[in-house]
């Protein structure tokens, strides 16, 4: 059994016991990190062709990611952890590349448990994942995971439910602020760019690459289990695959991505961008939007 399979079984029998939504849950302090290593070579290039990344030498902007993912659900399996990790939803994720990264770099992956706030519904808990190369920060992202409960307070409350400031105030500087700038369209608005058919073993094949195999991504009857009805794409592979058409990846400052909606597998999706491939979203049918996503750029 890999680590992370251990880690997902560890995740199983403990999220009976935990209870989101004590208000005096507390984060654990550890922050686990993997040595700086090098990257492997088949596993990146088997990453870059299920994903859609050209061969271009720097490695993708989500892989990073995908190499400390292990390292983050040993964290949030582990007893202190306040949140039980089954049921938890990725909703979101920031990206922010301060300079492409060789696959020969050693790279060295810190992860940690940065926050933990109420949510409309429920609990929502923001990982931190960081990349070195000999002491210098080159890599960081900030993922959102949601514990769908009840919230402690009524939603009538306006407190229980963030206003569009303070999500702006969890955005780095460079996407936090949209002054001055002509107003984005809306995702249903954006025009279609490509059309792509996802087969129903897209969770296994990606699950094989990344090492999630959550059981939500694999199968009709695991993910029935969860209340899908068939097995459901990864968020980080949509992410990733909209990212893999990004032009000039090399100049990209920050990224931003919700997750609105999942992809019930197999299905046939629709990629929508703006003119500069700088505002996109991933589209289902009947315009249900799946994921939309934001890239601001150096300079």
């Amino acid at each position: 059994m890999t680590s992370l399979s251990a880690s997902l079984v560890r995740g199983a029998l403990l999220s009976p016991l935990k209870r989101a939504g004590r208000p005096d849950a507390a984060l654990p302090p550890d922050r686990p990190t993997r040595p700086a290593t090098p990257v492997a070579p088949r596993p990146l290039a088997a990453y870059g062709r299920i994903c859609g990344f050209t061969e271009s030498g720097a490695l993708p902007l989500t892989y990073p990611h995908v190499l400390a993912f292990p390292d983050t659900m040993r964290l949030m399996t582990g007893r202190a952890f306040p949140l039980p990790v089954l049921g938890l939803v990725h909703t979101w994720i920031e990206i922010a590349p301060h300079r492409p990264v060789e696959p020969t770099e050693p790279l060295e992956l810190t992860v940690y448990a940065q926050e933990l706030n109420p949510h409309r519904r429920g609990t929502e808990v923001t990982m931190t994942t960081e990349a070195r190369v000999a002491g210098e920060l080159v890599w960081e992202s900030r993922s959102g995971y949601l514990s769908r409960h009840a919230p402690r307070r009524p939603e009538s409350d306006p407190a229980s439910t963030p206003s569009a400031a303070e999500a702006g105030a969890n955005l780095p500087a460079a996407t936090a602020s949209t002054a001055g700038r002509p107003a984005a369209a809306s995702p249903e608005e954006l025009p279609a760019r490509a059309e792509w058919s996802l087969p129903g073993d897209l969770g296994r094949r990606y699950g094989a690459v990344s090492g999630d195999r959550n059981p939500i991504h694999l199968y009709p009857l695991t993910a029935r289990l969860f209340g899908f009805p068939r097995a459901i794409a990864h968020g980080m592979w949509t992410a990733a695959r909209c990212l893999a058409e990004t032009r000039d990846p090399a100049a990209v400052r920050t990224v931003r991505i919700d997750f609105r909606a999942p992809v019930l597998l197999p299905a046939t999706v629709t990629y929508a961008a703006d003119a500069a491939g700088d505002a996109f979203a991933l589209r289902g049918p009947g315009d249900r939007v799946h994921l939309v996503g934001a890239v601001t750029r150096k300079g």
